[in-house]
């Protein structure tokens, strides 16, 4: 669960304080889907650093499942970090690393002496069987995409943080990595978070807000 109360977060340019969250408030219940519209420099992400604990508000608060991010030291919300599946426009995966590489390296940093038994279901549902020894490039980008959600769930996390995920996918494509998405967290019961600018995409979300000048509208 998710809860956003009276958010705000400003930034500095040149001396001059710039305003770029506004009162926000949410509410997103355990195992819901949000999508969250806006232009560009809207704040979209800047919202989802605050909710990953990769940003301080300057005032306001938000929890995730009741724990208060902005009573958290720096280790603690290094663990709270360890909870949150992150997935990027650009995919970010090792080039060096092969598909089943990518998958378990962020794994084995947080979790060095832990088992994780749903590597085969995982890639059986992302259809990523045959590609586990290849190589970042010799992949299309959606399935590129389709390995980097696989490495967000591969954590357990209790949120997933998407950022314009289908940003360099053709429409079809879009459709088919939302589409998993949204029905691999509905099965894992995980709150799901994604920036878009598709408002066709927002229909697979319960929840679908727009951020305009630092405000939902």
């Amino acid at each position: 669960m998710i809860e956003v109360n009276d958010l705000c977060f400003s930034r500095h340019d040149g001396g001059k304080k710039l305003s770029i969250l506004n009162q926000l408030n949410l509410t997103v219940p355990a195992g819901q889907h949000l999508a969250l519209l806006g232009d560009s420099g809207s704040g979209k992400t800047t919202f989802l650093h605050i909710l990953a604990g990769l940003l301080h508000a300057d005032s306001g608060s938000v929890s995730v499942n009741k724990e208060l991010l902005s009573s958290l030291n720096e280790y603690e919300r290094t663990l709270y970090r360890r909870k949150i599946g992150l997935i990027f426009q650009n995919y970010q995966l090792l080039d060096c690393l092969t598909v089943k590489q990518n998958i378990f390296f962020q794994y084995k940093l947080n979790f060095p002496k832990q088992e994780n038994s749903e590597f085969e279901s995982l890639i059986n549902e992302l259809g990523l069987e045959g590609k586990l020894n290849s190589l970042p490039y010799q992949l299309s980008g959606g399935e590129q995409q389709r390995v980097s959600i696989a490495r967000a769930l591969f954590n357990q996390p209790q949120i997933i943080l998407a950022d314009e995920p289908t940003g360099n996918l053709d429409k079809q494509r879009s459709i088919q990595v939302v589409e998993l998405l949204t029905q691999l967290c509905r099965v894992r019961k995980i709150n799901l978070v994604m920036v878009t600018h598709s408002h066709q995409l927002t229909e697979y979300f319960d929840q679908v807000k727009e951020l305009r000048d630092g405000r939902f509208v």
